[in-house]
């Protein structure tokens, strides 16, 4: 009898528990706040979690996990994973949160700050094959310091550095090196994977192929980046950083084209378009110099459409000399404007960190905590001119807020078994619209003004029939994510239902968003 009543006692005391924290906090279910973990989760101040660099999409999470280890990702997906089918909570990874559409939120679920983890050590390997074991945490800019200090770099980056591992090998990771070495997802010898059950799986070439495959480029669909192997290369000391101008569309694509199919060539090849921009020239002056500044300051940049092509040679101290002449045999075979070509030399960590510096210049100026309605696109290379002659002529008014990149690469050097999608060609295009909104602008500079800009690109090159693919895709639907994976979907889909089959992970993706609408 004395037992009987302690046993009710502990059942009345655990049930008013229950109802006391359920008002604390209605939505969030008692197991979660019991979960046992190295690190801890959150459910109050999480407004960060809720916002991203895109800034259009803000949904608020019930909890973010703090990981200190990589057992507390998988102790969190599992506990999820066991609550079943009908389970309405879902999970994101959030590295520096620079996604453009909320990919790195989840309403009402939980949010993985991957953040937790990036002071874990790196390991490096030096050997014939040189390569560095990092956290999907860990932010590229502090693997290109630690490299350093071996001699070493990766091979493949992004223009902004300061983006976690996990996060761009979900996507690419695209610069003007990926004409060499093709994106940062070719360049991962092995990865550490938490499937949407909980299991830690090594993945690889030759171990779990088809997971390895499916994560590098697979939008955080079936399972969270915990740690990769990066392949390095030595790193050069110096780089010669150089700017010309073309007027004409057709010329600046025919030599940016020839520079990536020559195999002695720039370390770094991208371009820009440009225009009405007042100020171009004296803008270049600052950190460049021109070789011929009588010249050069006679040009007028004002009104007119005009392509910059951004060229890099990577040196060392002791190659001065023979750089300097490897540079002039290839500027000229190039056809830019004569009174344009400018010249500096920085330190190859100011090259590659280029963007963090203008980061700082916008911050002052309240442009960089802003909408950002970026658009990426990959363009085949028959498709091109035509896609420049109404995008840049006609839909474009000016580049005044944000610059915009076009620059080809080789589809060789890419690796097709990976999840991502390219358009069918040997050579495709880069373009990326990177506009920044103003605030309360009723303008040109608009948030409605650039997604207007952004949705007439789009339906152009639908009713042109251009072949374009988006890269960091953005659909609603399902029918348009199965529309933009084509022949690759069925693999896709299949890779959903073996490694996350309660669709899980990463929602703001919104792909698989009913759970058993795939299967």
């Amino acid at each position: 009898m004395k037992y009987l009543c302690v046993k009710v006692f502990m059942v009345l005391f655990l049930t008013s528990l229950a109802i006391k924290l359920n008002f604390c906090f209605p939505s969030i279910p008692l197991s979660l706040r019991t979960v046992v973990l190295d690190g801890h989760l959150s459910f109050t101040d999480n407004e960060f979690a809720a916002k991203d660099f895109g800034d259009q999409y803000r949904y608020s999470p019930l909890a973010v996990l703090h990981p200190k280890s990589v057992s507390d990702i998988s102790t969190i997906i599992k506990h999820v994973w066991q609550m079943g089918p009908y389970t309405e909570l879902k999970i994101a990874a959030r590295g520096r949160g620079h996604s453009l559409h909320g990919q790195s939120q989840a309403n009402r679920g939980i949010v993985i700050s991957m953040e937790s983890l990036w002071r874990q050590k790196m390991q490096f390997h030096i050997g014939k094959t040189c390569y560095v074991d990092v956290s999907g945490g860990a932010l590229w800019i502090n693997i290109l310091h630690e490299s350093l200090k071996y001699g070493l770099t990766p091979k493949s980056w992004t223009d902004y550095l300061h983006l976690s591992v996990g996060g761009t090998l979900s996507n690419a990771g695209i610069s003007g090196q990926a004409f060499r070495h093709g994106p940062q997802i070719n360049n991962v010898h092995q990865l550490e994977v938490v499937t949407g059950k909980g299991e830690v799986v090594n993945c690889s070439e030759s171990q779990n192929t088809d997971l390895f495959y499916g994560v590098l480029g697979g939008l955080g669909q079936f399972g969270v980046i915990t740690r990769a192997r990066i392949s390095l290369q030595p790193a050069p000391h110096k780089v010669k950083w150089i700017r010309v101008l073309y007027s004409d569309f057709s010329t600046f694509s025919k030599d940016q084209e020839y520079l990536i199919s020559v195999e002695k060539t720039f370390d770094y090849i991208e371009g820009l378009v440009i225009k009405n921009k007042t100020n171009l020239m004296n803008d270049w002056r600052s950190n460049f110099t021109p070789q011929d500044s009588v010249r050069a300051s006679q040009f007028i940049s004002e009104g007119k459409l005009l392509f910059c092509l951004e060229l890099a040679k990577n040196f060392n101290p002791e190659e001065t000399e023979s750089t300097n002449k490897e540079i002039q045999r290839l500027l000229s075979q190039l056809s830019y404007i004569s009174s344009t070509l400018f010249t500096t030399e920085v330190s190859y960590v100011e090259f590659l960190d280029r963007v963090h510096t203008s980061e700082i210049k916008l911050q002052s100026k309240g442009l960089w905590e802003v909408p950002h309605p970026w658009l990426n696109l990959f363009i085949p290379k028959s498709k091109i001119n035509k896609f420049a002659q109404e995008a840049f002529g006609n839909l474009l008014k000016d580049t005044n807020n944000g610059p915009i990149l076009v620059y080809p690469v080789n589809k060789s050097k890419w690796n097709n078994r990976t999840s991502l999608v390219l358009p069918d060609e040997d050579i495709i295009y880069l373009v990326a619209f990177l506009s920044h909104a103003v605030p309360l602008s009723n303008g040109s500079d608009s948030l409605e003004h650039i997604l207007k800009r952004n949705k007439q690109i789009l339906e152009f090159c639908e009713s042109a029939q251009l072949g374009v693919k988006q890269y960091l895709p953005h659909y609603h639907k399902q029918e348009e994510w199965m529309h933009h994976f084509g022949p690759k979907w069925e693999v896709f889909a299949k890779r959903k239902s073996a490694y996350d089959p309660l669709a899980l992970l990463a929602p703001g993706q919104r792909i698989f968003q009913n759970n058993l609408s795939y299967l």
